[in-house]
């Protein structure tokens, strides 16, 4: 077979340039060479069937959590005792009270400087006083 594609040999290894430009390390032998970013690429398009519209995990409605919990009751009224369903208790207990969770407060990058400005002027004012009290013991 006839080679297709340049190459070069570095320290006793050669390398063969793959369609996309990249260089790939080959042996002697080697005619034509396919880095795993192109194979990849080949994968995706050969098997469109991989990537059509997946059906979407459909929510139940319950709370992350609500297995590890020691009573639930969905607004059903299906009753659960550590994620184990009670049938016998089903409609007896009123629903469980979702509380929404507290989202963390994101500070800025001005917030964060000023913050560590005002430590650095505290730690210098400490250092200052200190420096002024052996001073005046001498």
């Amino acid at each position: 077979m006839k080679q297709t594609q340049p190459d070069y040999i570095e320290k006793g290894v050669r390398y063969m340039m793959c369609n996309c430009g990249a260089y790939i390390s080959v042996g002697e032998s080697a005619v034509n060479v396919v880095c795993g970013t192109c194979t990849n690429k080949r994968m995706m398009t050969s098997f469109p069937e991989l990537h059509e519209d997946k059906p979407r995990r459909k929510t139940s409605g319950r709370p992350s959590g609500w297995h590890f919990m020691n009573e639930f009751v969905d607004k059903d009224g299906n009753v659960f005792h550590k994620g184990k369903e009670q049938p016998k208790l089903k409609g007896t207990l009123p629903p469980t009270k979702i509380k929404p969770k507290k989202k963390a407060k994101r500070r800025t990058k001005e917030e964060i400087l000023l913050a560590r400005h005002e430590k650095k002027k505290k730690v210098l004012k400490k250092a200052k006083k200190r420096l002024n009290d052996k001073i005046k013991r001498q």
